[in-house]
């Protein structure tokens, strides 16, 4: 079982999650700098207020916070747009990689003529 575990870990998909996980984390930080530094204040222009998280909504004596939530909104479309221009990013990069590897030289019919002789001899000389 101890093998297997390894062999699970060892695996390169389960180590590009994890660094991918650690990635995401450290970049859902700067995402909510900018969010909370940057973007709240914009929006807090419109609205009359720069820290949307200090809405509330109160009912007796339940408070819904949903200047919370907003942000948490925004953090979310902020992170999916991103990710989406980077996965775009790197599909284009793939796209044009797999183009260029897919690309067959195109030969002239004497080269092909003689590539088949060179062929032909290499067999006879095996015989």
């Amino acid at each position: 079982m101890l093998k297997e575990f390894k062999a699970f870990i060892a695996r390169g998909n389960v180590i590009d999650m994890a660094v991918g996980i650690i990635v995401g984390a450290a970049f859902t930080s700067i995402v909510k700098s900018l969010v909370n530094n940057i973007i709240n204040p914009l929006i807090g222009i419109f609205v009359g207020r720069i820290d949307l998280s200090n809405l509330v909504w109160t009912v007796g004596d339940a408070q819904f916070r949903y200047g919370s939530f907003l942000n948490a909104v925004i953090n979310f479309l902020i992170i999916s747009f991103v990710v989406f221009i980077m996965v775009k990013a790197i599909n284009r990069f793939r796209k044009k990689e797999d183009n260029e590897d897919n690309k067959e030289v195109k030969t002239s019919e004497e080269v092909q003529y003689l590539k088949e002789i060179v062929t032909l001899l290499k067999e006879k000389n095996k015989k």
